[in-house]
Formats: structure tokens, C-alpha cells, sequence
């Protein structure tokens, strides 16, 4: 017996004599789920990836103004990639990691030279765009384009542990088991498929919650395999939230954030008056300059990719 089969016949015995988990979940899904503009017809394949990418560990509150923004400068990946990445950084404003503007220019430039500036609906060719990763490729194709595939987040892979394997949280990083186990649970119809993958999702971003779930509203809590065990707590090391003030992340994101202000590039004494810190300030300043959010301009001054060309302050 391969992998799969062995997946299929956990996620088999775990339902056996009652209904399918999606149908439970599309039912409730169909009662509740967020009118979120991404999710509507009109925003199109681009859409789908611009709200995909902005929405990796950022929540929706923080990224629908962005989105709305971005897709009324940028309603194709042609008009994105017709501008300089500097200009993607600027937009992207303080969404946090803004590497992902720069792999969304990157994608777009890739679009309009690989597909004629629409994005493909094929997963190998979604995923051979730069930047694009496995969770981001499945979810446009599933999203967008309507196909079966499961499309395996954070949320996903934690109600998954706790109704099916009746553990507290998934492990840290998606394995092919846990596609494998998602993709038997989808119905094998594509359109129900996609739209049972939003269902996962939502359910484990609204109530199957990393603390303090709300289990009282789960529609598929009467089988939930943690619940019926007792909701036993995670066994492995406990995931201590990140720290923001006083490390490099903090200190990248006021450097950047002069540079994202300013109509060309900055004398380096700008930067200085940021961070106090010298070491730290200058490390922060060689993290942006190795992942391209920041060039050098002429002698002493620095500037977001594309704003070279302007002449440096007096």
C-alpha cells in the first residue's frame, strides 16, 4: 500500500456511515462565509494571485485597502510589470515582508513574457513563476480557475490535525501527506472542490482557531477527532510568537519606509537618523541591499530599485 492509499483509507475510516467532511463544511460555509472582493468573479485570475500573495501571514483587515489599491493601479500583470519594482515597494506600503512586492513584479514581468500577460491556469506553469510557491500555485488554480487541488495553509493544516488526526496542530511545514490527506477530502467534482477549499480555510480561520477554538460553532464537531479525544494539548515545543521591537525586521522597515516616502534616492545620513544603532542599522541596511528592496546610488545614497536616475539631495 502506497502513501496515498494509506491517507485514503485513514480519511475513509474516519467518515465511514456519515456524510462527507465537506459537506458539512460547505453547508456552514454557504451561512457565513466573508464577502471578501478577491473571492468575487470580477477580480480575475490577477486578483486571486495579488490577494494570495498579500495574504500570507497578514490578515485581511490589513490587506484589503492595499489590494483595492493595487489592483486599481495595476488591473493586469502587464500594467505591473510596465513600471519599475521600486514602485511595488512603494505601493506595498506597510503590508509587512515586502520581499513579496518584489516576487509579484517578478511574477508579473514572468506573465507577460511567458503568457501574454494573462495568468496561466495550468499548475507546473503557475508554479514555474518566480516567487510562486506550492500553497500560492495550488490556491490560484483552485481559486481562480476552479480545479481540484488541495490547497494546504496554516489554517487548513490545523483543522485537518484536530478533526481528522485529533492532534492540536499540524506540524510546522506542509508535507505531501498533508495534500494528500486535504485532496481526499475534496469532492471530485472541481467547481465543489474549489469552493470546499475555501470552506476549509474559512472554518480554520474563524473558528478552528490556533487558541482557544470556538468549537461550539463548528459544523463538524460532533465527529472532530480532538474534541472526541478530549482536546489533549500539542506534545511538541511550545511556538513562541515573534518579536518585532528592537530587532532587524524593525529596523529594515524604518529604513525602508524612508526610502518608500522619498521621491528618488536618499543621502545615507537619512538612514542614519532612523536607527541610533549603529551595527544593527548598517546590517539591516545590507539585508535590504541583498534582496533587491534597496540599490545603491551614487556615492552615500541609496534608493528603492528603479530610482537611480534621480539625482541624489544636496
Amino acid at each position: 500500500m502506497d502513501g496515498n492509499q494509506g491517507v485514503a483509507g485513514a480519511v475513509a475510516g474516519w467518515a465511514v456511515d456519515e456524510r462527507p467532511f465537506a459537506d458539512d463544511v460547505l453547508e456552514w460555509y454557504g451561512l457565513v462565509a466573508r464577502d471578501l472582493p478577491w473571492r468575487r468573479p470580477e477580480a480575475g485570475p490577477w486578483g486571486v494571485l495579488v490577494s494570495e500573495v498579500m495574504l500570507q501571514q497578514t490578515p485581511v483587515n490589513r490587506v484589503l485597502p492595499v489590494w483595492e489599491s493595487w489592483l486599481t493601479r495595476w488591473p493586469d500583470p502587464a500594467a505591473l510589470a510596465a513600471e519599475p519594482a521600486g514602485e511595488a515597494v512603494r505601493m506595498w506600503g506597510r503590508l509587512g515582508y515586502p520581499r513579496r512586492a518584489l516576487r509579484l513584479h517578478q511574477a508579473a514581468a514572468a506573465i507577460v513574457e511567458r503568457h501574454g500577460g494573462a495568468v496561466p491556469d495550468r499548475l507546473d506553469d503557475l508554479l514555474a513563476l518566480p516567487g510562486i510557491g506550492t500553497y500560492t500555485a495550488r490556491a490560484v488554480a483552485a481559486f481562480a480557475f476552479r480545479q481540484r487541488h488541495a490547497v494546504v495553509d496554516v489554517n487548513v493544516r490545523r483543522l485537518v490535525a484536530r478533526a481528522v488526526e485529533g492532534t492540536a496542530e499540524g506540524p510546522a511545514a506542509v508535507s505531501r501527506r498533508d495534500l494528500a490527506t486535504v485532496e481526499n477530502l475534496l469532492p471530485a467534482d472541481p467547481e465543489t472542490a474549489a469552493r470546499a477549499s475555501a470552506a476549509f480555510m474559512e472554518l480554520g480561520a474563524l473558528v478552528c482557531v490556533a487558541r482557544a477554538p470556538r468549537c461550539a460553532g463548528c459544523p463538524v464537531r460532533e465527529r472532530c477527532a480532538w474534541l472526541l479525544a478530549g482536546s489533549p494539548p500539542s506534545d511538541g515545543p511550545a511556538r513562541r510568537p515573534q518579536g518585532y521591537a528592537g530587532t532587524d525586521r524593525q529596523v529594515r522597515g524604518r529604513l525602508l519606509a524612508v526610502l518608500r516616502d522619498a521621491d528618488g534616492p536618499v543621502d545615507a545620513e537619512l538612514l542614519d537618523a532612523v536607527w541610533d544603532e549603529p551595527v544593527q542599522r548598517d546590517r539591516a541596511l545590507r539585508g535590504l541591499l541583498d534582496d533587491g528592496l534597496a540599490v545603491v546610488a551614487g556615492p552615500g545614497g541609496y534608493a528603492l530599485p528603479g530610482d537611480v536616475t534621480a539625482r541624489l539631495p544636496v
